[in-house]
C-alpha cells in the first residue's frame, strides 16, 4: 500500500494545490516575523474532519469536524502565526468568502465553514503583530493553484522547532507542503511545525532541524523547560478520493503518524498538533487503509520540506527576544 510513482501529469507541481480546485495564498510580515496562510477549497466546499491530539492547541471551528456532527462540508482552512491572537485571520477569510456568496446554506445565506489553528511565534519577531481578520482576507486575495510557496512565508515565517529544552535553542523551520499518488488519488499536505521537538529524516534519524535534544529520550526529559508551552504542528491534507466524514477523521488521525515520524518528540504536554483533512471527491475511490498509509508519508514529507526550506532562507540563527 505504499504511494506510487506519478503517471498523472502533475509532476510539474509537487505540492497540495496539484489536488484539483485546491488553492493557497499567504499573508507575510518578514519584519514581525509572523503570517498566515489560507487553504481554499471548491466552492461547493469538501468533506473534511479534523483531529486535535496536541495538549495545549490553539484551535477554531474544530468541534464541528467531528463525525456526528450535522456540518459535512468546509469551504477554507486558515493556519496563523500570533498564537490565539491569530485566529482571527479566519474571521477576514469568512467575510471575504460570504461576499462571493459561498458558505453553508442558510436562511439568512451562506455561513463559510473555515476551521482554523494558530502557531505561537510570538517570541520570534514582534510580539504585538499579530494576523487578523485583514491579514486573513489578503492571504485568500493572494491564493492560486500555483506550487505552495514554501519556507519562511505565511504561517511559517516565524515557526521553530527543537525548543525543549527552552526557547534558545530553537532553529527556524517553515511551512511545506507535499504531493503523492495513491492508486490514481492525489494526497496532498501542507503542514508547519513549530515544534518543541526536533525534526528528523526518518530514513536514517539525521537531524533536520532543532537543537538535536530531542533523539535522545533521557536527555529531552533531564533538560525539558515546561516554561516552553507554546509549540504546536499544523497539518492540512487534502485527497481527491471520495470519502466520509467519519473516513476523513481516521485520516487525520493518521496524519498524526506523520507528525511522530520526523518529530522527536513529538505530541507532548506544551504542544498542540492538530491535523485537518478534507476530500474533494472529484478522483477515483481508493481504500481508506491506502490512504491512510498515504497520509503519513506526505505529511512526514511535507513538514521537513517547509523546515528546509525555512532554514535555507534564515539561517540557523533565531531572533533574539531583544528584537521584539
Amino acid at each position: 500500500m505504499s504511494p506510487e510513482p506519478d503517471d498523472d501529469g502533475s509532476s510539474a507541481n509537487r505540492t497540495l494545490t496539484a489536488v484539483e480546485g485546491v488553492l493557497v495564498g499567504h499573508w507575510t510580515d518578514a519584519a514581525a516575523r509572523t503570517g498566515c496562510t489560507v487553504v481554499l477549497l471548491p466552492p461547493a466546499g469538501a468533506i473534511a474532519s479534523g483531529s486535535v491530539l496536541g495538549a495545549a492547541p490553539g484551535t477554531r471551528e474544530t468541534a464541528l469536524l467531528a463525525p456526528e456532527k450535522t456540518v459535512q462540508r468546509v469551504h477554507a482552512f486558515v493556519l496563523s502565526g500570533g498564537s490565539a491572537f491569530g485566529l482571527a485571520a479566519a474571521h477576514g477569510v469568512m467575510l471575504a468568502l460570504e461576499a462571493r456568496g459561498i458558505g453553508h446554506p442558510t436562511p439568512a445565506g451562506p455561513v463559510p465553514i473555515v476551521p482554523a489553528a494558530a502557531i505561537f511565534d510570538l517570541m520570534v519577531g514582534a510580539a504585538g503583530v499579530r494576523p487578523g481578520a485583514g491579514e486573513g482576507e489578503q492571504a485568500l486575495r493572494d491564493a492560486d493553484a500555483g506550487p505552495v510557496r514554501q519556507g519562511a512565508v505565511g504561517v511559517g515565517t516565524g515557526a521553530t522547532v527543537g525548543k525543549i529544552a527552552g526557547f534558545e535553542h530553537a532553529t527556524p523551520s517553515g511551512v511545506g507542503s507535499a504531493l503523492v499518488t495513491v492508486r490514481g488519488a492525489l494526497v496532498g499536505a501542507l503542514a508547519v511545525s513549530n515544534a518543541a521537538g526536533d525534526l528528523v529524516d526518518p530514513s536514517d534519524g539525521s537531524l533536520v532541524a532543532g537543537s538535536g535534544h530531542g533523539a535522545d529520550p533521557e536527555r529531552a526529559v533531564a533538560l525539558f523547560d515546561p516554561t516552553t508551552a507554546v509549540n504546536t504542528t499544523l497539518v492540512v491534507v487534502v485527497t481527491d478520493a471520495p470519502i466520509v466524514k467519519a473516513e476523513a477523521r481516521a485520516l487525520a488521525d493518521a496524519a498524526h503518524v506523520g507528525i511522530a515520524r520526523v518529530t522527536w518528540p513529538s505530541h507532548t504536554a506544551v504542544d498542540g498538533d492538530t491535523a485537518f483533512v478534507a476530500s474533494t471527491g472529484r478522483g477515483p475511490a481508493v481504500d481508506v487503509a491506502a490512504l491512510g498509509v498515504a497520509v503519513q508519508v506526505v505529511v512526514a514529507e511535507a513538514i521537513l520540506s517547509g523546515a528546509r526550506a525555512g532554514a535555507a532562507r534564515h539561517g540557523p540563527a533565531v531572533a533574539s527576544a531583544a528584537a521584539r
